[in-house]
């Protein structure tokens, strides 16, 4: 008997600590949220913007100066911090940010909002918000927009240099206009990168400056990138990079003497793609003496005479046009090239 009620006992003690033990393990379930958590992401040049969220519902609630009390700080969201990330320093409403990522709080009012970049991104909402937090405060003008029953963030007109971040709920936008100085983003990223693999390729040290000349920026360093390019292998593409910079500088006579010596070691692909460059930037006539070089110097080269054929076509002349496509059709031997060839002369000819 005593051995029976020392069980019980056994079992009663372990069914309250056993149970207090399994209730703690116990994984808690994966349920849908009220307000699911989303984000959106935009890159402006080389920098990424992101936005981390939550999407509560109107659910026919009243929201602006209700659910949202105005002249209050408020989440821009739902549940924890509504995040928003910068990979590089932007400028926000005109004002500079610094690369980071930042708790993204607002204060609606009637009239103009304000929108703070708080340094703390892991609080719960905006009950323990601190102004003396903000690494930015701005002020935005809101708008009537279509109607939106879960609130949503998105980036509308994106470049290479700005987007506007906008919120969207209810009948209410508001944006908040975003800005980078990319080509200083560029030129910085590019330092770090020529540290790494592309330093050991002539290509990437022209790469790096031809971005340079393209957009006018750090001429003075992309002239020594591209010299070291020049000294692991000369090539038309390299010479021509380095004549655009002498260009950018001013120096046109240099320029046009590197520009002369690089076509001089050009292949059929440089002339070619040279050739198309130059039709891109509307420089017909100086697209034809490119090609013409091409189909000079490679007489063979159904593409060479293609490629002229396309550039008088672009000018208009149909009749020298259709000489050259009509070499590329009797030079092709793919079946491909000589159907679309065929179908270009027909419609000369038409």
């Amino acid at each position: 008997m005593r051995s029976t009620a020392r069980l019980a006992v056994a079992i009663v003690l372990f069914g309250a600590t056993g149970a207090t033990h399994l209730r703690a393990q116990v994984p808690p379930l994966v349920l849908p949220q009220p307000s699911p958590e989303a984000s959106v992401s935009q890159t402006v040049g080389v920098t990424q913007i992101g936005v981390r969220y939550h999407r509560p519902a109107v659910s026919k609630r009243k929201i602006w100066g209700e659910l949202v009390p105005y002249n209050e700080v408020w989440r821009a969201g739902a549940n924890e911090n509504t995040v928003i990330t910068f990979s590089s320093p932007v400028m926000v409403e005109g004002q500079k940010l610094a690369a980071g990522t930042y708790g993204l709080h607002m204060i609606p009012t009637e009239k103009d909002w304000t929108v703070a970049f708080s340094n703390v991104s892991s609080a719960w909402g905006s009950f323990s918000y601190d102004p003396k937090e903000d690494a930015l405060r701005v002020t935005v003008q809101p708008r009537r927009s279509e109607f939106e029953e879960r609130l949503s963030y998105t980036f509308e007109d994106p470049t290479d240099g700005a987007v506007t971040a906008v919120l969207r709920w209810e009948e209410l936008a508001v944006p908040i206009h975003i800005t980078v100085d990319t080509p200083s983003v560029v030129v910085e990223s590019l330092r770090l990168q020529l540290r790494g693999l592309p330093r050991f390729s002539w290509q990437g040290w022209n790469n790096a400056a031809a971005y340079c000349a393209q957009n006018n920026v750090n001429l003075e360093e992309a002239m020594q990138w591209v010299d070291r390019s020049i000294t692991m292998n000369q090539s038309f593409t390299n010479l021509k990079t380095k004549a655009d910079l002498l260009e950018k500088k001013g120096d046109a006579k240099a320029a046009a003497e590197l520009n002369a010596k690089a076509l001089q070691v050009a292949k059929e692909a440089d002339l070619n793609t040279y050739g198309y460059q130059l039709l891109g930037q509307k420089k017909i006539d100086e697209a034809i003496a490119v090609f013409q070089k091409n189909v000079k110097d490679y007489p063979k080269s159904w593409n060479a005479c293609d490629s002229l054929g396309e550039a008088y076509l672009a000018k208009g002349d149909k009749k020298l046009a259709a000489l050259y496509y009509g070499k590329a059709l009797a030079l092709a031997t793919d079946e491909t090239q000589k159907k679309r060839i065929s179908g270009i002369l027909a419609r000369i000819k038409a």
